[in-house]
């Protein structure tokens, strides 16, 4: 072949080359990644029998190492060599033969810089000219120039991928940033929501902080007043809908009909007189419907829910016309929801629907380290209400409040302070200010002193004297125990014909 033809056929092939590897490197890959494609496409190209690529740091030390033909050195000894030391140190490119490189043969070698902008993010090398065609084993001034430009395009590669690994480290650090603010912010306003120090309550608030960026559907459990309701707030407050409207309904307070209309709502002409309305969900959008005492719902409503959780519309009682909703939905509840599933009470594909996330808060009785800190709150919460500074308690009153079960927990504590506040003629709470049930005021006279009692038993014989010390006054005796006067009804159908108080269930 004419040495004319093999020098454009060289040429060409390098310019190929050079716009191969700029399609390459042109999307973001791993750094080490593109050295070794660099330092293949030089060895290739130029006809090398060796090849090397190395990255730096800020300080010039050297990072990964990538190497062709000779065993893969350590990055403070190849950086340490006498050529490639000299091109780092003046960022210009290098062709020598040397005596012996990294304990090789001798061997002409071409290293160049891998500079981006005004930092020197590399170098890369080859060496040992194979043979080719007319050409003997040596490199040209084009081979130099050639590896300089791949040096060049490797450079930008190196740094767009650093400046996006820097930026993707930004990101995640304020991320976290957020993420921590948030929490801080969420754990202040649950000071005033939810009380307590104890681990327990802890693991809720914390999971009330991860979900509460997100949509999905949350299902909080827990006793009669341990605060679900507040909890569902406090999930909202902190979502990205809480601009929207928050809105709740007990299902537990309202008979079936009335129910569907209050969610769905209703056409008018329905019935004579009735007028057109919204129901919650429509009532809700943008923001969060709240469903209390979920596992009250009557089974028939149940598909209706389930369809709306499926489809997100509705259709108002009377209508044929389908309403898109957009609202997140948390319920709660009290009740064994897996036991009312084997009864056939409640639907398993709702149940699954709602416990997307399911939040379970703890008894009072599980969590006492926490009532020292809530009987404060609300000293300071009615104190002010009632005009009372300085409110304090005496230690043998709260250790009389320590004692006692709380079965309406939180909600029943609240209460005690409240009327112990109104009862009071000083700001000093001592044990005669407190309305705890005659023989309750330890949690062995609860349990009967050595008899032994089961928690049903205990609730039903707690319930009876309640409603004995507001002498039958259900609305009195429904608020001190921390629910509605419904569920105190059903209550008293459910458990009076296992209780040995039955004469003080007879309430008008």
């Amino acid at each position: 072949m004419p040495q004319g033809n093999f020098e454009l056929k060289r040429k060409l092939l390098q310019l190929e080359a050079l716009y191969d590897i700029g399609r390459a490197l042109n999307t973001l890959r791993p750094e080490g990644d593109l050295l070794e494609e660099l330092m293949h496409r030089a060895v290739a190209v130029l006809d090398a029998t060796i090849g090397f690529t190395a990255s730096l740091d800020e300080k010039l030390n050297g990072q990964s190492v990538f190497a062709f033909g000779i065993e893969t050195p350590a990055a403070e000894v190849l950086i340490a060599e006498p050529p490639v030391r000299q091109v780092i140190v003046s960022r210009e490119p290098l062709s020598l033969k040397v005596a012996r490189f990294l304990g090789g043969q001798e061997s002409d070698l071409l290293v160049a810089p891998m500079v981006a902008g005004d930092v020197i993010v590399g170098v890369i090398g080859v060496g040992g000219k194979e043979e080719r065609g007319a050409k003997s084993g040596s490199f040209v001034e084009d081979d130099l120039r050639f590896l300089c430009s791949l040096g060049a395009i490797g450079a930008a590669a190196i740094d767009n991928t650093r400046r996006f690994h820097r930026l993707d480290l930004m990101r995640e650090t304020l991320e976290d940033e957020n993420r921590s603010l948030r929490q801080r912010m969420l754990r202040d306003h649950s000071e005033r929501l939810m009380v307590g120090d104890s681990a327990k309550m802890q693991r809720v608030i914390d999971l009330v902080a991860r979900v509460a960026d997100s949509l999905a559907n949350v299902l909080i459990r827990g006793e009669s007043g341990t605060g679900k309701e507040m909890v569902a707030r406090l999930i909202h407050g902190n979502s990205p809908r809480k601009e929207g409207p928050f809105v709740a309904i007990n299902c537990a307070a309202l008979p079936e009909t009335l129910l569907e209309s209050e969610l769905f709502g209703i056409e008018r002409g329905v019935a004579t007189g009735v007028e057109a309305r919204p129901g919650k969900f429509e009532l809700a959008k943008g923001g969060t419907v709240f469903l209390d005492e979920v596992g009250d719902i009557p089974l028939v409503l149940q598909a209706k829910l389930l369809r709306v959780l499926q489809e997100r519309e509705i259709e108002k009682l009377g209508g044929r016309r389908r309403i898109p909703i957009d609202v997140r939905i948390l319920s709660a509840t009290h009740r064994d929801l897996e036991e009312m599933i084997e009864r056939g009470e409640f639907r398993q594909d709702l149940y699954y629907r709602l416990k997307v996330v399911e939040i379970v808060l703890p008894p009072l009785r599980d969590r006492k380290d926490d009532i020292p800190k809530l009987v404060r709150f609300f000293l300071d919460k009615y104190g002010k209400r009632e005009g009372l500074k300085d409110v304090r308690i005496t230690q043998e009153a709260l250790q009389q409040i320590m004692r006692y079960p709380f079965p309406g927990n939180v909600r029943e504590l609240e209460n005690l302070i409240e009327g112990a506040l109104a009862l009071t003629v000083d700001p000093v709470i001592d044990p005669g200010d407190l309305l705890l049930p005659q023989g309750t005021s330890t949690a062995e006279a609860v349990v009967g002193g050595e008899e032994l009692l089961t928690l049903e038993e205990i609730e039903a014989r707690y319930i009876a004297r309640v409603l004995a010390s507001t002498k039958g006054n259900v609305s009195k005796a429904a608020k001190i125990l921390g629910v509605d006067r419904k569920t105190l009804y059903r209550r008293r159908v459910e458990m009076s014909p296992k209780a040995s108080y039955d004469d003080k269930w007879d309430i008008h």
